[in-house]
């Protein structure tokens, strides 16, 4: 039986607090829409780490220095009480209270323990992560914004986090991953720009938000039973998928791109398998990075939560019907689709009749759909913090949400992983057979 024992829990805070980071952060209506979102989890395995380096105290000061520039990491989530209108509102208070910093050993555990083979995840993986069965919600009670853990390994290392999602998406999120290896290896802070805050807010929306008491009930937790795969598509199997979608559509305005068709593959494998009547509806759903999409565009390094969720919708039969090529465009176009007018538009409605989606832990949310985290332009693979680039990416513990994909980069040049949580209920072992092709 697999022992991950905790070593040492604290709270790792900026070097400075300057009048700069002293700021409240308004969260828009797509930040709120999260609020029983569990906080998105993912960890980097390292090679082992010469034993006489000290690396915990210098991972500790290299991040104490990386939180003086992405400083709302470090601060807390803070609900308003508005009793005049019997409705609550929440923001970030960048007040450089901390985050949570846990070191652990598990001196038993070898990566090829970590490493299982046909892309099996072992049941022992959630004692690597920090932040197991966290809502946004908590952050309002106990939990920081981020919380970081470091497990030693017999012959490697495991660097895990678990984030609030309303704060920062995944692009925020590594940009920081970055800057944080980049000093510990570099052991420079001031190579870093100021950090470009999302200070775009949307017309005709008041802040802050308020939002009715009664969208506040805690949702219950469902038991779900899921179970985890990490699939690898190699190089020559993305090129194959995605030339034989781009066959299929023929001569449309849009060519399917490799994560289009790696997606659509997954979508078609997963439905055909899933004894689900053919009337019945399916969704696949991928964020949408905005940035660049909104008039007037924000810049490429803004912070904070900047994503849009597109989603594509069918019924069971329409999708088997049809080939990897319909179903690549059928998500080619709804990501295509999102735009300034769509993300103000969701904003606009989403204040008006405020729901608050309950997505949290054991959500039965995707029980008929696909849910697309991460990308794999994401480069993972780039941080080293002085003792070599990782070996493997994978995601925390699913939290019950079925039909879960996580996209990372694959080690390979063009490759891609995915770590995927399946509802154990609803999907097959005919699935795993598929992706072991």
């Amino acid at each position: 039986m697999v022992e991950v024992t905790v070593i040492s829990s604290s709270t790792v805070r900026p070097t400075h607090i300057n009048e700069s980071s002293q700021a409240k952060i308004h969260l828009t209506p797509h930040d709120l829409d999260l609020l029983y979102l569990v906080y998105p989890q993912r960890g980097l395995l390292f090679p082992k780490p010469d034993p006489n380096s000290h690396f915990i105290p210098q991972l500790k000061a290299a991040l104490s220095t990386a939180l003086d520039i992405y400083f709302p990491f470090a601060g807390r989530l803070v609900k308003v009480n508005n009793h005049e209108d019997n409705t609550v509102s929440f923001h970030i208070d960048c007040n450089g209270s901390g985050v949570k910093f846990v070191h652990a050993n598990a001196d038993t555990v070898s990566v090829g323990d970590f490493l299982q083979s046909r892309g099996s995840v072992p049941n022992f993986i959630g004692l690597f992560f920090p932040a197991n069965d966290v809502e946004s919600y908590d952050a309002l009670i106990s939990e920081p914004l981020l919380a970081l853990q470091v497990t030693e390994m017999k012959d490697g290392v495991f660097i895990s986090y678990g984030y609030n999602h309303m704060v920062a998406d995944g692009s925020s999120f590594w940009s920081f991953f970055h800057c944080w290896s980049k000093i510990c290896l570099t052991g420079l802070g001031s190579n870093f720009q100021p950090l470009v805050l999302k200070d775009w807010f949307l017309d005709k929306i008041d802040y802050p938000i308020h939002i009715p008491v009664s969208e506040m009930e805690t949702p219950p937790n469902c038991e779900t039973s899921t179970r985890e795969r990490v699939f690898h598509f190699t190089r020559k199997k993305i090129s194959y998928l995605k030339a034989k979608a781009n066959e299929q559509i023929g001569s449309v305005d849009s060519k399917i791109s490799s994560l289009q068709a790696v997606v659509a593959y997954l979508w078609l494998s997963i439905m055909t398998h899933s004894g689900l009547n053919r009337e019945e509806m399916t969704q696949c759903k991928i964020a949408a990075d905005m940035r660049r999409r909104l008039d007037p565009p924000l810049k490429k390094e803004c912070f904070g939560n900047v994503t849009a969720l597109a989603v594509a919708t069918t019924n069971v039969g329409e999708l088997l019907d049809h080939g990897i090529g319909w179903t690549a465009l059928q998500i080619s176009k709804t990501v295509r689709s999102q735009t300034n007018k769509s993300y103000k538009n969701f904003a606009e409605n989403w204040v008006t009749n405020v729901k608050i989606p309950k997505i949290g832990v054991g959500s039965r949310l995707a029980d008929h759909s696909l849910i697309v985290a991460s990308s794999p332009l994401f480069e993972v693979y780039d941080h080293d913090f002085g003792w070599g680039k990782p070996i493997a990416a994978r995601a925390g513990p699913g939290n019950g949400i079925g039909g879960l994909l996580v996209m990372f980069r694959g080690v390979e040049e063009g490759s891609i992983d995915v770590h995927a949580t399946l509802t154990s209920s609803l999907w097959s072992d005919v699935l795993i057979n598929i992706f072991a092709e």
